[in-house]
């Protein structure tokens, strides 16, 4: 479900006219997360360090309005759900776009995620289903410890979901980090809801 936000009464009104006629509107930052506690707790329960730090990304973006924004038809919309298109490495080291559906209870989030998991690894090819725009855009890259980070884009493209990325967890000093990696459109997102989303993000990591 979605609503239509009334942009003749939202106060970042003229920032979404200013930055929508941009032909790069993103702007991404990369930071380092400290992952020490909840890698610790996904080993200490048996579940997937990936799916956890999966479903508190989902957590963090579902809780901040602004990153449930996105521009259709040059409209802004309000979606009620945010889920994740996450990329899946296959054994043959090609991957497809899955679709996790978020849900607020982890271990139903972890089934539909373990699911989705198996469906990519069973077929072939890039795009295997239908997609919505309540998405983020999620990836991993487990074997690069990135200090910064750019996406692949079609500027005619009419895209504005926001594009999460992890990098390789790094141990020093018995602390375990990784590189986080987002960017944002920035019709729709500033820097203080960037930085909205990593506070809660690392408050949900150090539960």
């Amino acid at each position: 479900m979605k609503q239509k936000l009334h942009l003749d009464t939202w106060n970042r009104k003229e920032h979404f006219h200013f930055f929508k006629q941009m032909e790069e509107p993103f702007f991404g930052i990369t930071t380092r997360v400290d992952c020490t506690k909840a890698y610790a707790n996904a080993k200490a329960t048996g579940v997937s360090f990936f799916t956890n730090y999966l479903h508190k990304t989902l957590v963090a973006v579902n809780s901040i309005e602004n990153f449930r924004y996105r521009i259709i038809d040059d409209e802004v919309y309000v979606f009620d759900r945010i889920d994740a298109s996450a990329t899946i490495l296959r054994e043959d080291k090609t991957f497809g776009f899955s679709l996790m559906e978020y849900r607020k209870d982890f271990t139903e989030f972890a089934e539909i995620t373990r699911k989705e998991i198996e469906r990519i690894q069973n077929t072939s090819g890039l795009l295997t289903r239908e997609f919505d725009i309540n998405l983020i855009h999620f990836s991993a890259v487990p074997w690069i410890d990135f200090t910064s980070y750019s996406h692949a884009r079609s500027f005619s493209f009419p895209d504005s979901c926001p594009k999460i990325s992890f990098g390789k967890m790094i141990e020093e000093n018995h602390r375990k980090t990784m590189a986080l990696s987002v960017h944002v459109h920035h019709a729709l997102v500033d820097g203080y809801h960037v930085g909205q989303f990593l506070t809660l993000f690392e408050e949900l990591m150090n539960e």
